[in-house]
């Protein structure tokens, strides 16, 4: 019998990566990335407003140049034997479709409209309506469709940022028939079937963002909808009831996309769901342990047994979802808005000059300008850790909050800002950087916190993604603040990594997602312990993080 292949996909904020895994050991044998070139660009975003919007063009020419590029060079008998694909992506990340399922951004007429095009995860130009949707699940005088979501909804998610949508484009509105997350939209490009009212969606996608529940017979009740808004009245009909976790197959790939890609006809294509979930699959999460994937943001994840949760609520998370990461276990989700974000941010704080002043200097040739630019600039995170790393944690440092982009969680507030406090005329950038990443470790304790007196226990840490990788500064802080060892897998593709574990179930090569992972799994390529010193240092700062978001959010909101 010849050995079995797999394909991840992994659509992230800036790129999509593809990897080739063999099935028996979790090796990869081909991986590419692509860009999104319109959002390379800032096309149809407005960062002032919070709005940060993507074409499908870019998922469609993705899909296409990330999967060729990574099957490119592999010997017939790798790609003859691929088996299976699965999908998963940022989300919410949901797109206006027409009643043949197509995005509206694709047709005459809203090719450049932000608002026919998928809202980012991290558009928060629906903070009002997240704000109506809390109000009214706790006032209507029925089901808290917000309980099962950590009681806080976010403009984050789906219904925020659909009727924000509906309320401020008429065209868009009277040409929307339905809406898909892209998690669930590429699966059904791949398999053909675009029918919104068919397609397979994502239980994942579902229960954290769409208020989804078996409880409440899926989404929540047109009654409750149409009282929030009559625009939303009839929406529910027209979007779904069941919804599919990620071990089971969407469908066959279809005949267009076999001969684009250069597949087989007989690839099984599973249903899609959100990166970090199945990033905390290729993490090989167990129960008791949580995966953080650090990023541009934070997803932590967790999983406990049906019969561990019972009827425990848990409050100011993003949910808590039968089978979103690994089926038949509870998916437990909270994260940071911001984290690799605050870092890049005040890299271009620092580089201001080179754009603003040094790139205008015209005895300057343009290639040295170049090349002061561009070298300074990949070399300032790198030197501001180094430095940051030789000062000594202090009681009288620097403090500083991580809610630059809001606060996911715990307690959602998206209308929260960031703050630096106990400036003096001594403070300089590594000092001020060190306080930012200090913020950041103390945003993770505030989620571990959470879960810990919400009844979750944690026996133990594991990081994933490029942060966790890639700065060993960060990671020994937030090893320190959260005062646990923090083991980092040894992937640099957890995401697609998690995404060929589930293809390879949804393909019949393994019976369930715990036999993939164990197959697969790539294991853990080192530990950062904390430091007892600088954890009781970081203890005490910790408290007065704490009294500078409690002050920020009463009399700054």
């Amino acid at each position: 019998m010849s050995k079995k292949y797999v394909i991840g996909i992994d659509y992230g904020t800036d790129s999509v990566r593809s990897v080739v895994v063999d099935s028996t050991n979790g090796q990869i044998a081909g991986s590419s990335v692509f860009e999104y070139p319109r959002w390379k660009k800032g096309l149809y975003c407005d960062p002032s407003l919070n709005q940060f919007r993507q074409h499908p063009l870019d998922y469609i020419e993705g899909l296409e140049h990330s999967v060729r590029n990574a099957l490119y060079g592999l010997d017939n008998e790798i790609v003859n034997n691929i088996a299976g694909i699965t999908v998963d992506t940022t989300g919410s990340t949901p797109v206006a479709v027409d009643e043949k399922g197509i995005p509206l951004s694709l047709k005459p007429g809203f090719e450049d409209d932000p608002d026919a095009m998928f809202v980012l995860w991290k558009d928060h130009t629906a903070v009002n309506e997240a704000a109506e949707i809390n109000d009214l699940a706790k006032t209507w005088g029925g089901i808290d469709y917000t309980m099962y979501e950590g009681g806080v909804y976010s403009s984050e998610w789906f219904w925020s940022k659909i009727l924000h949508i509906l309320r401020v484009n008429e065209k868009v509105r009277n040409n929307t028939f339905s809406w898909v997350e892209h998690c669930d939209w590429i699966p059904a490009i791949l398999t053909g079937n675009v029918d919104p009212l068919s397609l397979k969606r994502s239980r994942c996608a579902a229960g954290h963002k769409a208020m989804w529940h078996d409880d409440f017979d899926g989404l929540p009740d047109e009654k409750f909808l149409f009282k929030l808004d009559p625009l939303l009245g009839g929406l529910r009909d027209r979007l779904y009831r069941n919804t599919w976790t990620c071990d089971v197959p969407a469908g066959t790939i279809a005949s267009e996309w076999a001969g684009k890609l250069g597949l087989p006809a007989d690839v099984i294509i599973g249903t899609g769901a959100f990166d970090a979930h199945l990033g905390a699959v290729g993490g090989e999460i167990k129960p008791n342990q949580l995966i953080k994937v650090m990023g541009t943001s934070t997803c932590d994840m967790m999983i406990a047994s049906k019969e561990e949760m019972g009827d425990r609520l848990v409050s100011g998370i993003c949910g808590q979802v039968d089978g979103s990461i690994i089926p038949d276990m509870i998916g437990l989700e909270a994260g940071q808005s911001a984290f690799g974000d605050i870092y890049a941010w005040f890299s271009n704080l620092l580089s201001w000059p080179l754009t603003g002043i040094i790139s205008g200097m015209s005895w300057l040739e343009e290639p040295v300008r170049k090349r002061i630019s561009e070298e300074s600039a990949g070399k300032i995170l790198e030197e501001l850790s180094r430095q940051a790393a030789d000062i000594e944690p202090v009681d009288s440092a620097i403090v500083a909050l991580d809610w630059m982009n809001g606060r996911r969680s715990p307690d959602a507030n998206q209308e929260l800002k960031g703050a630096i406090a106990n400036l003096s005329l001594g403070s300089d950038a590594p000092g001020i950087f060190k306080a930012l990443v200090e913020a950041t470790a103390f945003g993770s304790r505030m989620i571990n916190e959470r879960f810990i007196s919400e009844g979750i226990k944690i026996d133990g840490v594991i990081a994933i993604g490029g942060v966790a990788r890639k700065n060993p500064f960060v990671m020994q802080t937030v090893a320190d603040v959260l005062n646990m060892p923090i083991r980092i897998a040894s992937s640099d593709q957890t995401c697609a990594l998690g995404s060929a574990m589930a293809a390879a179930v949804v393909a019949g090569i393994y019976k369930d997602i715990p036999e993939a992972q164990n197959a697969m799994g790539g294991g853990f390529e080192k530990e950062f312990r904390p430091d007892p010193v600088k954890a009781f240092i970081h203890d005490r700062l910790f408290k007065k993080y704490k009294k500078l978001g409690s002050f920020i959010e009463e009399q700054m909101t």
